[in-house]
């Protein structure tokens, strides 16, 4: 088993606003973990690569009562801070009785190794960074669960790119994995998905300070395009009756003559672009973009049909970036498929952060599967 460090070797976000690295960006004790070299699936090697992660209950003896949690795109390692109410003594991920694990995915900022990390030659990686897939996320995460000497999960689960990630784990690794959980995923990116992420990732490459990616010796990094991409991304995690109904056609009430909506959305993009950096956001919507469950497996149908473990999928019936039709076809083509899970929720995308008591239903249903 490798041993775990303190120290961290990837340093926290650049703040675009200021243009200094944030000293504290997270809460939580985050603890970081050497795996070596990565191979990755374009037939690069990820050097010396560091896993951040956070952990919640004790492993027992046998390493029996795992469970992995597959953060989100904008997602870091403390569940706590994004996903409330779930992880903790008698919540759906009981600490009393699991030991609750939570990595920050490759080509993350949150300490893992990712584009604003420290090259082998002493510099950040900026546009040097690779190109990483989702299979290369999972297979950052064996390699990390080997460090920590688990063999096995009793749940794999996530949403968004979580559910991505915690699909590939049922597909590549399915003796690792007692049952999975995706909320909010799919089998593979639509085109309307890529479309809209294409935007976004244009913005920021658009922005001045952006530098080709390699501004974290500047004074300013692109924290305008990353707020422009945040923006764009906000309204796909959201609905629009949500927006219509909270906001309409209000004005702010200042003097900046902006409508209530913009300065939600202000402030949206400025409460990312303050704890999230943009090489990153474009590393891993490019990695969901390329998502593809099917690619050199036969396709998407017989990929799914290949999964031998119980698969819980659920569905948010107002979610316009992955449409519950996406979830659908994982429940039809997967054989241990349970019955689809539809969380009916006025907040589109995003019910799965505020719908935790329904969540939380489906969660301990999926652990009494693993």
């Amino acid at each position: 088993m490798v041993s775990p460090t303190q120290a961290p070797k990837t340093p926290p976000p650049f703040n675009g606003v200021t243009g200094a690295w944030l000293e504290t960006h997270e809460p939580g004790d985050r603890t970081f973990l050497s795996i070596g070299a990565l191979a990755l699936e374009n037939g690069e090697v990820l050097e010396d690569v560091t896993i951040c992660y956070q952990s919640w209950g004790v492993l027992n003896k046998d390493g029996s009562n795992a469970i992995l949690i597959n953060h989100a795109l904008t997602g870091w390692s403390d569940v706590p801070g994004w996903w409330p109410s779930m992880v903790g003594p008698g919540l759906p991920f009981d600490t009393d009785k699991y030991f609750v694990v939570c990595p920050n995915v490759i080509g993350g900022c949150q300490g893992s190794t990712g584009p604003s990390s420290i090259a082998p030659d002493g510099k950040r990686y900026g546009s040097r960074f690779p190109t990483i897939s989702i299979r290369d996320m999972v297979d950052a995460e064996v390699a990390f669960s080997d460090a920590l000497g688990i063999k096995k999960y009793l749940l794999s689960v996530g949403p968004s790119l979580g559910g991505m990630r915690a699909l590939e784990w049922a597909v590549q690794f399915p003796e690792r994995v007692g049952a999975i959980c995706t909320i909010g995923s799919s089998a593979v990116a639509t085109g309307d998905q890529i479309g809209t992420a294409s935007i976004q990732i244009r913005a920021i490459k658009s922005d001045p300070h952006f530098y080709g990616g390699d501004y974290y010796d500047q004074e300013h990094g692109p924290n305008e395009g990353l707020g422009i991409a945040r923006r764009i991304a906000h309204l796909t995690y959201r609905t629009e009756a949500e927006m219509d109904v909270r906001f309409g056609r209000e004005l702010q009430g200042d003097d900046t003559g902006r409508y209530a909506v913009e300065s939600y959305l202000d402030h949206q993009a400025g409460k990312l672009s303050a704890r999230f950096d943009a090489n990153t956001y474009i590393c891993l919507t490019e990695a969901m973009n390329s998502h593809d469950i099917g690619r050199d497996r036969g396709g998407v149908a017989t990929a799914l049909a290949s999964i031998t473990v119980p698969v819980i999928i659920v569905s948010i019936d107002t979610d316009r970036l992955f449409p519950p039709r996406l979830q659908a076809e994982i429940a039809e083509l997967v054989p241990r498929a349970h019955e689809l899970v539809t969380l009916s929720s006025p907040f589109g995308h995003d019910g799965f952060l505020v719908e935790v008591e329904a969540v939380g239903e489906v969660i301990r249903k999926s652990l009494s599967l693993g």
